[in-house]
């Protein structure tokens, strides 16, 4: 497939997105309308539910032989096949889309031979776009302003203590996964007189895309989860890597994780400093690990 086709896919998916983002904005939604997957921080509204509909719609009539894979519709145990495919979340954000705070998105990444290709998150809300294809870089807009190139800026990393870190908490609030969050946390948030690294900033916000996104623009210096899923992070990742940033494994010592691997450190574009800064975040995790994805 050349550059001209992945940039025509790309600005379909623009498209496609821009009108699954219509139809968030007629949503009324509210938390009493959510039904939980697993628990109260798990939920899923009948928004998501059409908007991946729409979109599925949209994309199997244009291209029927890739594959799709939706959160809403994604059967347990299925993995990412070789040929060409879509890989979306309707909506990252669910909780903030109920309770009516704005970071929220339509992520949607065409994966290539295991490679985040192309990618396209949509926030409309505030009409923000980022969008990458592979080998051609990775853009920023608000609503019709020009396209701006990732990052927007670039400077060396100088370790975690100057940091601005994204985390989210996800929906395991008990047993392994959620004591590796509170270790890490406190590590991160602790003074160094008390034995932690005293990071300037932690954000949590609610969308892993949209997180991913600002650490490719420059805004934030990383993103770590253990939890996320394909599709939280297949538009953005490629993004990500187009602006010059790196996306390793939440945990320890894997370099090139595989799209699904569901634990995910992103690291900004910078002039120096990403290995030194993964490698300072990974001893911060230690021996510990989460019960998600390969062993």
């Amino acid at each position: 497939m050349t550059a001209e086709d992945l940039q025509d896919i790309c600005s379909f998916l623009v498209d496609t997105a821009k009108e699954g983002g219509r139809i968030i904005l007629a949503a009324k939604p509210s938390a009493f309308e959510a039904t939980a997957k697993k628990n109260s921080a798990d939920i899923v509204t009948e928004t998501d539910q059409a908007v991946e509909a729409f979109v599925r719609g949209r994309l199997t009539e244009r291209y029927p032989d890739f594959a799709f894979i939706g959160e809403e519709s994604y059967q347990c145990g299925a993995t990412i096949p070789q040929r060409p495919t879509f890989i979306v979340d309707p909506i990252d954000g669910t909780s903030n889309f109920v309770h009516g705070f704005p970071a929220v998105c339509i992520s949607i990444g065409l994966v290539m031979g295991g490679q985040p290709t192309v990618g396209v998150v949509y926030n409309p809300f505030r009409g923000e776009l980022w969008t990458a294809v592979k080998g051609c870089g990775a853009y920023t807009s608000f609503g019709d302003g020009e396209p701006q190139r990732l990052p927007l800026s670039k400077s060396p990393l100088q370790g975690l203590k100057p940091a601005c870190i994204g985390i989210e908490w996800g929906s395991d609030r008990e047993g392994p996964n959620f004591e590796l969050n509170l270790k890490v946390f406190t590590a991160l948030a602790r003074t160094t007189a008390t034995g932690g690294r005293f990071v300037n900033s932690l954000r949590c916000t609610g969308s892993a895309a949209i997180t991913i996104c600002r650490v490719a623009s420059g805004q934030q210096d990383a993103f770590w989860e253990c939890g996320s899923w394909a599709w939280d992070v297949a538009g953005a990742w490629c993004i990500l890597t187009e602006a010059g940033g790196i996306m390793v494994d939440g945990h320890p010592g894997g370099w090139n994780p595989p799209v699904d691997n569901r634990r995910y450190l992103a690291v900004r574009p910078a002039t120096g400093g990403q290995r030194e800064f993964v490698e300072e975040f990974w001893s911060v995790i230690g021996s510990a690990r989460t019960t998600y994805g390969p062993p």
